[in-house]
């Protein structure tokens, strides 16, 4: 078995060094990579021509057909101009605290240009709206769809009141959430405050009992904390209206209240002494309790006979 062996001359492989030489000497020709020569290109502005073919294809039709509008931007509001002003100063800063002491230019900030271009956008559609509807007016034609316009709708009507009702229970399902919710915040915020009341009532109690120990142990004299709180006390009773009792104020008009009440009746030597009203010469009739009219339990007396004979008497009455 003979062994293939390769040419030289078929593997041999120029280096860049060989090519280079080649090159300088002008031995290279050529073949796949041709030089192109690079033309400039000529830009002719045929203000002329371009006139002319504008004409060939324009269409002449009046202003409504084509609403064309080309007017300035509309003022900017005051509110707009206060934002943009506030944006401004909030990016310097950041600008500034970021990157060191920078001098800050606002109109190389691309999210500060970014919010006037869409300011400036706006604008002008708000400009140009403004003046067609002017000239849709003058020439008197409605901008409005009238009240009894009627459009195809893409659903049924049966399908629109589905959606309405599902609409309106998810309204009152919120509706009912938020004033739960409400609820349990004034319920937390009221137990807050009682809670709030007490502990600053036990604390003014703590430190009143605090001080009235050391007047007691001498070492102090001041007395003024129980006019404090009795002062406290008062004004807390004005603020709360009291109910009274018109039974209990009828009783103590007619029969006194306050002090000693055993033995408040009897008679005392003032008393006994004291002889007004009384009149010896008068003389009373004593009442007669063996008159026929007289009744126990003060009963009326009447007139009316008994027309029916007693027991005795309709005994002997049936022998």
């Amino acid at each position: 078995m003979s062994d293939f062996v390769l040419n030289d001359s078929d593997t041999e492989v120029d280096s860049d060094e060989d090519l280079q030489e080649a090159f300088a000497k002008g031995l290279l020709k050529p073949g796949l990579n041709e030089e192109i020569e690079k033309v400039q290109k000529k830009y002719v502005n045929n203000v002329a021509d371009l006139k002319a073919k504008l004409k060939e294809f324009e269409l002449k039709l009046p202003w409504v057909e084509t609403l064309e509008l080309v007017n300035s931007v509309a003022p900017m509001a005051p509110d707009i101009a206060l934002q943009m002003q506030q944006t401004a100063q909030r990016r310097k800063n950041i600008k500034e605290n970021t990157k060191g002491n920078v001098l800050y230019d606002p109109s190389q900030d691309p999210v500060l240009n970014e919010f006037k271009r869409e300011n400036l956008i706006h604008r002008q559609a708000q400009a140009a709206v403004i003046e067609g509807i002017k000239r849709l007016k003058d020439l008197n034609i409605p901008t409005k769809r009238p009240d009894d316009y009627f459009a195809e709708m893409a659903k049924s009507d049966e399908h629109m009141q589905k959606v309405r009702k599902n609409l309106m229970a998810k309204q009152a399902a919120q509706a009912r959430t938020e004033k739960v919710r409400q609820l349990r915040e004034q319920k937390k915020i009221a137990h807050r405050v009682q809670v709030d009341v007490k502990l600053k009532q036990a604390a003014d109690k703590r430190q009143m009992l605090e001080q009235l120990k050391r007047v007691r142990k001498g070492k102090s004299t001041d007395l003024d904390f129980l006019d404090d709180n009795k002062g406290k006390n008062n004004s807390k009773g004005n603020n709360t209206t009291v109910k009274v009792n018109k039974k209990r104020a009828m009783k103590d008009k007619k029969f006194g209240f306050g002090g000693k009440k055993k033995g408040s009746k009897l008679n005392t030597r003032d008393s006994t002494n004291q002889m007004e009203g009384f009149n010896s010469s008068a003389k009373k009739k004593p009442f007669n309790f063996k008159t026929k009219n007289f009744k126990p339990n003060n009963k009326k007396p009447s007139n009316k006979k008994n027309q029916r004979p007693g027991k005795s008497k309709r005994k002997g009455s049936r022998k």
